[in-house]
């Protein structure tokens, strides 16, 4: 399995609007275009976070634990659209109530994203797709335990004070 490098993703500026377009591969490929992504992370009413495990194949920081759900925003869709179909394909839940809690621009050495981050409470089934290696649900004093020694992805890893504010 691999990433299709070909996938039209939007280019936009830091406000969000679309102001072109360009393939997976433009984007990941150092060109530094600025393209939206979505993740969600998902909490049980216990406070846990459920967290996905990247397969070695993906193109950007295989087999580090990551964001319940993150994707990108295909070319001519919404930020919400691509969010549910994200969070459908990777985890299989149709119904959850997302809050988004910040947008933000992440610059990495390959590419530089408009990050919108949503979290959302469900104690249902998760059901990781065959995408994924799986993944589980991490108490905090896991996370804070396991944060830089390269268990989590940078990105994760920036978030982590805006899913556990003030601690």
């Amino acid at each position: 399995m691999n990433d299709n490098n070909q996938e039209l993703f939007p280019v936009v500026d830091l406000s969000g609007r679309v102001i072109g377009s360009a393939t997976r591969g433009e984007c990941h490929g150092g060109s530094m275009l600025l393209h939206p992504v979505v993740h969600l992370h998902l909490f049980n009413s216990r406070g846990e976070l459920y967290l996905q495990k990247r397969p070695l194949w993906k193109d950007i920081q295989p087999g580090r634990w990551d964001t319940a759900v993150g994707g990108h925003v295909d070319y001519g869709e919404s930020v919400e659209e691509a969010l549910r179909r994200e969070v459908r394909e990777e985890i299989g839940i149709e119904t959850f109530s997302p809050e988004r809690i910040a947008v933000y621009p992440f610059r990495s050495d390959r590419e530089y994203e408009l990050v919108y981050v949503h979290r959302a409470v469900y104690d249902g089934e998760v059901h990781p797709s065959r995408e994924l290696d799986g993944g589980r649900f991490w108490s905090e004093a896991e996370i804070r335990a396991n944060l830089g020694k390269g268990v989590f992805t940078p990105n994760f890893e920036g978030e982590v004070p805006l899913l556990f504010p003030g601690r």
